[in-house]
């Protein structure tokens, strides 16, 4: 979600606040009874306490804080996202806006009304305890950086901390995560290594991908053989290890000028998994120049051609675009007829043609969907050349020359 906000910081030069609320649980109000042991004495031998308020460790305490806070805000004016349940926001007739996000005990606050905001501010304190942190430089452990020509989004200081946690000194470094000709599998036959080292490694780098799309195919590929991880698996973790020493200080950069018109791009491999032969989806979607939303998964059935493969994906980056048309819509922008480029036109005439023939009988019914809405005019599938696909670096290893292509189309650049 601050990845969507980001953009619309940077356009707008809105304010970005960040505000933490100190024992936050604490505040949740319970309806259920709920009654909790006291020290035993002479005097409390047969007694319980019957709890008005929340305390840290009941499993309640999560939802009634929510419920407290989504109480005050709501008395306030504010309207609660439909597509992002912690996003809450408030239009006014002359066009200003101001939107608030919450994660656990973390608040994020923007917006172009500035007596509302310092209206709101006085509200939480009032309300709540809070701890003004200012402009927001970190959140979830994601920086923020902001220049007169737009706003950066990193990891850097993640990135650093993972290095001096695994050392890698006498390791050389590498320039893609992944080698081109690689085709990882089992390795029934190779030695095991410590599963509970491979998982924790493979969970630092999972996180990592929050800011890195550059790393999230060969992530994926790499978390496939947790269960059962060999020293082949490990090689290639710590392949993506060693490129990353290259380039610690990398981000993503959303700058100020540039449209503001949401497209998505789908791509998807053939069978490239050589475990159960099903394929890979990639999608990415773009405000203008500025990369918010991506993602690169297997597909759950094994598809029997490369039309209905991508005809899959497609229907995965449909539902997020959507998705995505409903959050701008929170920020008072309207999207109609979004684009999604794809590279295979069998796949874009399967949603122009209104009879199910042979070619499209195997593929599941809820990716029809996506015929719905071409036809309501909500999307548009535009072909695009396999060379301008920006999704191809979420679908398979790359050669060096494309991969370094891709990462500067994606907005990945050195920060320092």
């Amino acid at each position: 979600m601050v990845r969507v906000l980001i953009p619309l910081v940077a356009i707008y030069d809105w304010p970005l606040l960040q505000f933490d609320v100190k024992n936050a649980f604490l505040n949740g109000d319970l309806v259920e009874e709920v009654y909790m042991n006291v020290p035993k004495t002479k005097k409390t031998k047969r007694k319980v306490c019957k709890l008005r308020k929340s305390l840290y460790g009941l499993k309640q305490s999560p939802r009634a804080w929510f419920e407290r806070f989504v109480k005050v805000v709501k008395q306030n004016g504010y309207s609660q996202s439909l597509a992002y349940h912690t996003l809450f926001f408030k239009n006014f007739d002359n066009g200003e806006i101001v939107v608030l996000t919450v994660y656990v005990d973390d608040i994020v606050l923007t917006g172009n009304h500035k007596e509302e905001i310092k209206q709101l501010k006085e509200v939480m304190a009032m309300e709540f305890e809070i701890k003004d942190l200012g402009n927001l430089q970190c959140f979830l452990r994601l920086e923020m950086a902001r220049s007169k020509k737009g706003n950066s989004v990193s990891q850097c200081k993640y990135t650093r901390d993972l290095m001096k946690k695994i050392d890698l000194k006498k390791t050389s470094l590498v320039k893609i995560p992944m080698n081109a000709s690689v085709k990882m599998d089992r390795d029934a036959e190779g030695k095991a290594v410590d599963q509970t080292r491979y998982r924790s490694l493979i969970g630092s780098l999972l996180y990592l991908t929050a800011s890195r799309p550059d790393i999230t195919f060969v992530v994926g590929v790499c978390a496939r053989f947790q269960s059962a991880p060999k020293e082949s698996h490990m090689t290639a973790a710590k392949r993506i290890l060693r490129y990353l020493k290259g380039c610690q200080e990398v981000g993503l950069w959303y700058p100020k000028e540039g449209g503001f018109k949401l497209v998505g791009y789908s791509d998807s491999d053939y069978a490239g998994c050589r475990v159960d032969m099903k394929s890979t989806s990639g999608t990415c979607q773009m405000l203008g120049n500025r990369l918010v939303s991506w993602f690169s998964k297997k597909q759950n059935s094994i598809a029997t051609s490369t039309t209905e493969v991508e005809y899959i994906a497609v229907g995965s980056s449909c539902a997020q675009v959507l998705w995505m048309r409903q959050q701008l819509r929170d920020h008072d922008i309207e999207e109609k007829d979004i684009l999604i480029m794809c590279d295979n036109t069998s796949a874009i005439a399967i949603t122009q043609n209104p009879i199910l023939h042979s070619r499209t009988k195997q593929i599941d019914v809820r990716y029809h969907f996506i015929r719905d809405h071409v036809e309501k005019k909500d999307i548009t599938l535009e072909y695009i050349s396999t060379y301008k696909q920006l999704a191809d670096i979420f679908t398979k290893p790359l050669y060096e020359s494309r991969f370094d292509e891709l990462k500067n189309e994606l907005g990945l650049i050195e920060l320092s």
